[in-house]
This record gives C-alpha cells, sequence and structure tokens, in this order.
C-alpha cells in the first residue's frame, strides 16, 4: 500500500470519527495496511471509547514499539492500566510519560496533528493517584507538591483538589486525555490528495461591449472616448482614529515606549499628558512623541487643487527654526495612553539577588517580588495590592513537606514561613474570607473567546478560555481587565460575558 492511500483511508477514518460513527472510524483504521505510531494511537483511543481495555492495551503497545519517545502514549496506557487495576504497571507508564517530557513543562501536539497538551503536572497528578491506590499517601503527597510547583495555569485547579484529597487519603479521578481527540493527517498532504485544475476555464475580466462572455482571441474593440486626464481626487476622507497633527523636527526615540519621526509626518494625537508628550499613532504603530515637535492640521473634506488644475507640492519644507528641548518623562513611571486612558507600565527586578519571587495561587497565579523575613502585616498588604484586594479581605496559607497547607495569621511565626524558600522561590496560597466571596459574584467575568497578543506595555494579553474580571468599559470597543495577575485593555470582540451559573 502506498503512502497515498494510507494518508486517504487515514483522513476518512478521522472524518468518520467526527460525524459520529466510531464503529466505521476503527473500521477503516484497521484496514489500513501500512499504520504508523499515530494511527496505532487512535486504535486504541476508540477501543478505550468502546471500553475494549485489551484490544486498547494491544493497539497502545504496537504504538510505543513504533515511537519509543511519545509521552502521550505512555500516559495513555498508563490510563488504560489504571482502569484494569494494575496499578503498578500504570506508575510505570506514567513515570516514563513524564520521563519523555524531558524537563519540559508540557508538550503541545498540535504541529503534529493532536489537539491536545500534556502538562507534566497533569502526569505528576496521576503518578501521585497510582501511589495512593498503592497505599504510598507520602509519595503521593511528594507528587503532588512537585505539581503546584510546576503548573503554569490557572486553570489546572485539579492539582490544589488533589492535594486535599491526598492530605485526607481520600481517592480522586484521574486526568485523562479527551475522547474527542486523534491524531489527524497533515492537512497539507491531504489538500495535496485533490485534483487541481492549474489552468482554469478563461473568463472575461473587463469589456466595453455589454454582457461580453466571449473570452477567445477578437479583433481590437472600440476604443473608449472623452477618457479623463487624471483620476477624480476623493470628496471624502476616512475618519481616522485622534487628531491629526504634522510633524515639525525629528525626534529619535530613547526609550521602547517612544516613536522615531521625521518632519513632514502626520500622526494622530490620541491623549496629550501634562508632561506635554503626546501618545500617536503613524503606520498604525502607537507610541509617544514630545507634543511641542507637532503642529495640528486641519484636514478638509474637498480636494485642494490649483485654481490652473495642478496639485500643490505635497512635500514640506524644512523647518524655519531649531527644534526644542526634549520634555522630561513623568518620574518613576512610563505613561502610555490608549483610547483616552492612561497606564503605569512599571515592572519588578525579578533579577535581584536579594529578593524572593513569591508565586500566589489564587483563582490565578501571580509572581511578586518580596524581600525575605518581611512581617505578616507587610507581606498581606503587598499580595492584595497585586491582587486589587483590600488586605482584610484575603488569607494566605503555605505548605510544609511534612505537613501540608498551614493558614498565616497574626501569630504566625514569620521564620516558619521564610524557611519554605527554595532556590529563591515560595509557594503561597490566598483565598477569599467568608462574605468577600459573595461580593465578588456580582461582577461581570468574561470568556476569552480567541487568544489576544499584546502589541503595547499597556494591552491586556490572555489565551482563548481565559477568564477575565471585568474593571471598566473605555468605549464601545475597549474594555479594561484584570486577568493572570495583570490589569490591561484588550478589545470587546474577543470576549463575551460568562452567564451567572458559570462564575
Amino acid at each position: 500500500m502506498t503512502f497515498v492511500n494510507t494518508l486517504k483511508q487515514w483522513d476518512e477514518a478521522v472524518a468518520c470519527f467526527e460525524r459520529g460513527d466510531s464503529a466505521a472510524a476503527l473500521g477503516t483504521f484497521l484496514d489500513i495496511q501500512e499504520k504508523n505510531s499515530k494511527i496505532f494511537f487512535n486504535i486504541g483511543c476508540l477501543h478505550l471509547i468502546n471500553k475494549n481495555l485489551d484490544a486498547a492495551e494491544k493497539a497502545l503497545d504496537r504504538c510505543i514499539g513504533k515511537d519509543e519517545h511519545l509521552a502521550v502514549a505512555f500516559f495513555q496506557r498508563g490510563l488504560t492500566f489504571y482502569k484494569k487495576e494494575r496499578f503498578e504497571e500504570s506508575f510505570a507508564d506514567f513515570q516514563h510519560a513524564f520521563k519523555e517530557l524531558r524537563g519540559n513543562q508540557l508538550i503541545d501536539y498540535q504541529p503534529l496533528g493532536l489537539r491536545y497538551k500534556l502538562y507534566a503536572c497533569e502526569v505528576l497528578h496521576n503518578m501521585a493517584l497510582a501511589h495512593a491506590q498503592l497505599g504510598q499517601w507520602e509519595k503521593a503527597k511528594e507528587n503532588l507538591l512537585t505539581a503546584l510547583n510546576l503548573r503554569t495555569e490557572a486553570k489546572l485547579s485539579h492539582i490544589d483538589r488533589g492535594l486535599e484529597c491526598i492530605l485526607k487519603q481520600k481517592l480522586f479521578e484521574p486526568v485523562k486525555v479527551p475522547a474527542k481527540v486523534l491524531f489527524k493527517p497533515n492537512k497539507n498532504y491531504v489538500a495535496e490528495l485533490e485534483k487541481k485544475d492549474y489552468l482554469g476555464k478563461a473568463k472575461v475580466v473587463s469589456s466595453i461591449v455589454f454582457q461580453d462572455e466571449f473570452s477567445g482571441f477578437a479583433p481590437l474593440q472600440p476604443q473608449v472616448e472623452d477618457i479623463p486626464t487624471r483620476p477624480k481626487a476623493p470628496e471624502v476622507l476616512r475618519a481616522l482614529e485622534g487628531e491629526p497633527h504634522t510633524v515639525l523636527f525629528e525626534f529619535v526615540p530613547e526609550t521602547s515606549d517612544e516613536l522615531a519621526v521625521v518632519p513632514g509626518n502626520i500622526v494622530f494625537v490620541l491623549n496629550k499628558g501634562s508632561d506635554n508628550w503626546a501618545s500617536v499613532i503613524f503606520n498604525e504603530r502607537r507610541g509617544l512623541v514630545p507634543y511641542n515637535f507637532l503642529e495640528r492640521l486641519e484636514i478638509t473634506l474637498s480636494s485642494k487643487q490649483d485654481q490652473d488644475g495642478t496639485d500643490k507640492d505635497d512635500i514640506p519644507g524644512p523647518p524655519r527654526r531649531e527644534p526644542p528641548n526634549r520634555p522630561q518623562r513623568n518620574s518613576g513611571k512610563d505613561i502610555l495612553c490608549k483610547n483616552g486612558m492612561e497606564v503605569s507600565c512599571q515592572s519588578e527586578e525579578f533579577s535581584d539577588p536579594s529578593l524572593c519571587v513569591v508565586k500566589v495561587h489564587f483563582t490565578y497565579t501571580i509572581a511578586i517580588c518580596m524581600v525575605p523575613g518581611l512581617p505578616y502585616t507587610t507581606t498581606l498588604e503587598k499580595i492584595g495590592n497585586k491582587l486589587g484586594l483590600p488586605a482584610t479581605a484575603i488569607t494566605l496559607s503555605y505548605a510544609q513537606i511534612d505537613s501540608g497547607k498551614k493558614v498565616i495569621d497574626e501569630n504566625t511565626r514569620m521564620e516558619d514561613v521564610w524557611s519554605c524558600v527554595h532556590n529563591g522561590r515560595l509557594t503561597l496560597w490566598c483565598d477569599l474570607k467568608e462574605g468577600v466571596s459573595e461580593q465578588l459574584q456580582s461582577q461581570t467575568h468574561l470568556l476569552a473567546l480567541h487568544s489576544y497578543e499584546s502589541s503595547t506595555p499597556e494591552d491586556l494579553e490572555f489565551h482563548q478560555g481565559d477568564t477575565i474580571l471585568l474593571l471598566s468599559k473605555v468605549n464601545e470597543d475597549w474594555f479594561e481587565g484584570q486577568c493572570n495577575g495583570k490589569i490591561g485593555i484588550f478589545p470587546a470582540s474577543f470576549v463575551e460575558e460568562v452567564p451567572m451559573k458559570d462564575k
């Protein structure tokens, strides 16, 4: 069987599965003569859906035989052993999957055709569950504490729930590969399977003859008379954001948030600060320019031409005076403006060896630098300010390897808390006090429909599926919100409001 035939059957089987016909998909996969590791993985997944554990185990054995470094195959076979209550073999496969991660926090299989991310913390979560099934509760706790340090996203909250169950010596559900995902063939290879007409059929693109459909060669047609000598200038200009200004002097930026302009450029001013710096748009880029380098420009709606019909010279003349001095920036912070809103761009110095990076797990995870040894009140205020919550509304807790989580209050010896610092890092947990969480329920939460990458420091970056707390509506097109410990603005079209029952 040729590679083309394998590709056709693979694509046909995936199409059957997406239509909901799992039996036809499994039959098509089994008919493929030259199966690779991905096809064997798909067969094992379909057998798991049909609860045929023995057949799933055999298919995953063949898959691993084809590719001994496919971590997700070891993970899936570990789940198969777990369902067959062969917990020692299950733990061995989970451990092998963790080894194949090679120190990475996750493997994204999307480039290989599988819409799934295998997280190291979730592999450790299942290793802890296998330990628990064998009665090894201490080892299970160690695995989950390691998983907490490797967790990269706030949505992986089941790690916290697993640790709570282990501390109570209770079992919990394993993390599973979603049943609706299979390895798909390369879409570029699939596209080449279809026959293409590279020449196509000729058609009339333009003709002076009414309803002319002739596409062959023909004698010259009569020419159009009275062709205008020059095109007309547009009568209505496109509405642009901001007020137009002409640049009078060349400005060379000294920081990353400043914008380089030269005399004659037309920029659109969004906001003018009290320090004589203006936030402008030029060539679809936003940045800061001294306002005394600009001059307001009046744009009329009709085209301006000389009376003799010739255009005016659009090339600006050289400046007639020396450029002004560079204005002083506001001390202590850099101000960037977007849609009239000022946003602080300060960042903490994580590279100072005398500081400790404190990771705080809340409804999302934040990182903040602190001096080790700070008292309880100062620590609580710094974390509350970072979360945008009053210190009286939150409680903190920390975890020790031998005793689990402990609540931090006024009677806690902070020396015990800071003694948990390892390699300059400390992990804390934050919870809302009773009554405060009910107040937060009244706040508006938004669900990210698409991922948004920040292009300027004041933008809020998030990924598809993240939950965003709405702080304010800047205008109809832009919102201000908080996500993953960061505050910024983002397009309103990228999100939708979360229903009350989902908050």
